[in-house]
């Protein structure tokens, strides 16, 4: 088995990753960005299935800063990079999302390179790949580059995610040496979550079933279980045709968020009793903008369809992704067991 550090250790596909690699048999290291963070972090990994957590360590790595890193990778074979910034709504300053996000991925990169790990698996997101485009009708694919170039506008945050990833071929075709990448381009990520910690996307089911959404937007979304994430993550590591490619991590055609808020009504019974099926009207969600910063960050999304292709993750590395109805009826099984709803 090898010794694996995965990066941001208390994010939601991070734990996730976590886990599979302790299961697998790895010895693992992750990275905080304070220690004092460890106790936390890891005795909710001990209690979600990580043993006694002798084979986990943890470093203090910031993505801002080049302290950390090179005790962090120092005697690893493989780095999983998932840290990056990821908020609930969109900060004033787009730099606040884009500096961490690119510079980290490059001291992550470099660190690697000079402690002579094999591969660096990043996840990146299909924020770099399908925004900036009129509207299509077919599939986005990993030839697919989000435009910051174009007329339309786009977001703070996937601006981040392109100018990270972009920068991380960049450095791997300029001074990688002997480095070899591979990149994870997820959708929305749902699926179980382990604590209060979870990804952005999760807030969709959980404002459903907490009844903070009166109604649902004309707004759609690709879907992905946080568990295929990780095996396409853990496919990507050590399959020897992954080096040099990215691979879209999507299960199947967009869903709206009626269809969500449809499917937690008929398969979360009496737990979904908050679950509105109404439909919002556009104008009322661009009034609710002026006031309401989230709202205001997904205006532009209305009645968008980006469907993506996981063609090539199921050809090329054999990966089988769940449905979108179990991994979205999996986060509000877990959302209820935790009492978070």
């Amino acid at each position: 088995m090898s010794t694996v550090l995965v990066t941001g250790g208390s994010g939601f596909i991070a734990g996730h990753a976590i886990l599979q690699l302790l299961a697998d048999g790895h010895v693992v290291r992750t990275t905080v960005r304070s220690l004092g963070r460890e106790g936390e972090v890891r005795a909710l990994l001990v209690a979600k299935g990580a043993g006694d957590g002798e084979r986990l360590t943890f470093f203090a790595a910031e993505l801002t800063a080049d302290g950390g890193w090179s005790e962090a990778v120092a005697g690893c074979e493989y780095v999983l990079h998932m840290a990056s910034p990821f908020p609930m709504k969109a900060p004033k300053n787009e730099e606040d999302l884009i500096v961490p996000a690119r510079d980290g991925a490059l001291r992550v990169l470099r660190a690697s390179r000079n402690a002579g790990v094999q591969r660096v698996v990043m996840t990146s997101s299909f924020a770099a790949i399908g925004y900036g485009h009129a509207p299509q009708t077919e599939a986005f694919d990993e030839q697919d580059w989000t435009d910051l170039s174009g007329a339309r506008e786009v977001p703070a945050y996937p601006k981040s995610k392109t100018i990270a990833e972009r920068a991380a071929w960049e450095f791997m075709e300029r001074e990688g040496g002997g480095l070899e990448l591979a990149v994870v381009n997820p959708v929305a990520v749902f699926g179980p979550v382990l604590g209060r910690d979870y990804a952005a996307s999760i807030e969709v089911v959980y404002r459903l079933m907490s009844g903070g959404m009166p109604g649902c937007p004309r707004i759609s979304l690709g879907v992905v279980d946080v568990r295929d994430v990780v095996d396409l993550h853990l496919r990507a590591m050590v399959r020897a045709e992954a080096r040099g490619e990215r691979f879209l991590a999507v299960a199947g055609e967009c869903v709206s968020i009626l269809e969500i808020a449809e499917m937690l009504k008929a398969r979360m019974g009496g737990a979904a009793r908050k679950v509105s099926t109404r439909r919002i009207p556009d104008w009322m969600l661009r009034f609710a903008g002026i006031f309401d910063p989230t709202v205001r960050g997904v205006l532009s999304e209305l009645g968008q369809v980006k469907n993506a292709s996981n063609e090539k993750a199921r050809r090329v590395l054999g990966w089988e992704p769940r449905g979108n109805e179990e991994a979205i009826v999996a986060t509000a099984e877990s959302l209820v067991r935790l009492g978070m709803v």
